[in-house]
C-alpha cells in the first residue's frame, strides 16, 4: 500500500485497527450510527395519508400538508411530485361547464361529420366552406404574453396600466376554406341579410373557386339565430350548399374561433385605429397576408378536433 499510494497511504496503526474490525466481522468502512430520529417520512402510510389530504381538498398547499402530518415541506414536496407524481394546474377557462346532455350532441354530430370528411379527405378540404362573426375594436389590449420583454437583473420589472376594449367596434363576417378568405362583411347580420350574403357568396365561389359549386359544397357556420333562422336555411339549400351540422357551445369546433380570429386578434391588439375605415384596411390587409399554409391547417384541425371531441365523449377540446 505505501509503494502504490506513497505518502498518501494510511499509517500502520490505521491498518492494524481495519483487520481487527474486520475480523471481528465489520468494516471500518460502515456507516456508523447517526443522531436524530431515523428516516420515515415516506413509508407508503405517510404517502396514503398525504394522497387523502389531497384527495379532500385539492387546492390544498405543501405547507398545510407539512404541519398536518408533521413532516418537513421539503418531504411532502418530494412525496407529492416523486412518489405520487402529481402537480398543480391552473383551471381551464371554457365558454360554459357541459352538461351531459349537451355533450352528447357533441359527441354524436363529431362523429357523423369525421365519417364525411374521412371518405374522401382531399375532396372535403377542398370543398368545405366557412363563417363566422366577431367585433372587431378600435383598440384591442394587448395580452400580458403579447407585451412581455426582456430586462437584465438590476432593471426594475416593466408596468403597464390595465385597459380595455374600445367602445368603437365594426363586426366582421369572415366567410373562408383551405385557400384563403372568399369574401368579407361589415354589417351587423340577422335571418335576411344573412341570406343576402349566402347569395354572395354563391357568386364569389363561382369566381374564385371555379367548378367546387358542381361537386357540391360542404358549408359550416355555427347556431347564431341569424344563420337558423329559416329564410337563411331555404337559402343555404338554394345556393346548393351541403350544411355540415354545428353543435351548440362548441367554439372549439369552429375554425374561425379556434384559428382565425385568435391570430386576427393578436395582430391588431395594441394598435389604435381613429375610424371603422382604418380598422377595416387592417383587417383586410391581415387576412391577406397570411399565407395559405394558414388557412389550410386551420380547416385540417377540423378533423383532428372531432376525433379528440368523440375521444372525450363530447367535453371540450383543448388542442
Amino acid at each position: 500500500m505505501s509503494s502504490t499510494l506513497g505518502e498518501d497511504a494510511p499509517s500502520y496503526a490505521t491498518v492494524k485497527i481495519w483487520v481487527a474490525e474486520c475480523k471481528r466481522g465489520r468494516s471500518s468502512t460502515d456507516d456508523e450510527p447517526r443522531p436524530g430520529p431515523p428516516v420515515v417520512s415516506s413509508t407508503p402510510e405517510m404517502v396514503q395519508r398525504i394522497l387523502d389530504i389531497v384527495m379532500d381538498d385539492r387546492r390544498v398547499t405543501q405547507r398545510l400538508i407539512a404541519n398536518l402530518v408533521d413532516i418537513s415541506q421539503e418531504r411532502v414536496h418530494f412525496i407529492l411530485t416523486d412518489i405520487l407524481g402529481t402537480h398543480k394546474v391552473s383551471d381551464r377557462w371554457v365558454s360554459t361547464l357541459l352538461t351531459a346532455d349537451q355533450k352528447r350532441p357533441r359527441e354524436n354530430l363529431s362523429r357523423e361529420n369525421l365519417k364525411l370528411s374521412e371518405s374522401d379527405p382531399d375532396n372535403f378540404l377542398k370543398r368545405f366552406v366557412t363563417m363566422d362573426e366577431t367585433w372587431v375594436h378600435h383598440f384591442e389590449p394587448e395580452s400580458k404574453q403579447q407585451s412581455k420583454q426582456r430586462k437584465d437583473v438590476t432593471s426594475p420589472t416593466p408596468k403597464k396600466a390595465k385597459s380595455v376594449p374600445s367602445a368603437g367596434k365594426v363586426m366582421a363576417s369572415v366567410f373562408w376554406d383551405s385557400e384563403g378568405v372568399i369574401m368579407v362583411d361589415w354589417l351587423p347580420v340577422t335571418g335576411a341579410y344573412y341570406m343576402e350574403l349566402l347569395r354572395q357568396l354563391r357568386e364569389k365561389i363561382k369566381v374564385m373557386r371555379r367548378g367546387q359549386l358542381t361537386k357540391g359544397g360542404f358549408y359550416h357556420h355555427d347556431n347564431a339565430p341569424a344563420h337558423r333562422s329559416l329564410i337563411a336555411m331555404a337559402k343555404n339549400h338554394d345556393c346548393g350548399f351541403e350544411l355540415l351540422q354545428h353543435p351548440p357551445y362548441s367554439p372549439d369546433l369552429a375554425p374561425s374561433d379556434y384559428h382565425l380570429f385568435p391570430q386576427l386578434k393578436r395582430h391588431l391588439a395594441g394598435t389604435h385605429f381613429h375610424s371603422d375605415d382604418d380598422v377595416i384596411t387592417a383587417v383586410n390587409n391581415c387576412l391577406s397576408d397570411q399565407e395559405v399554409d394558414f388557412y389550410k391547417s386551420g380547416i385540417m384541425a377540423l378533423q383532428h378536433r372531432w376525433q379528440k371531441c368523440v375521444d372525450l365523449k363530447g367535453d371540450y377540446v383543448d388542442k
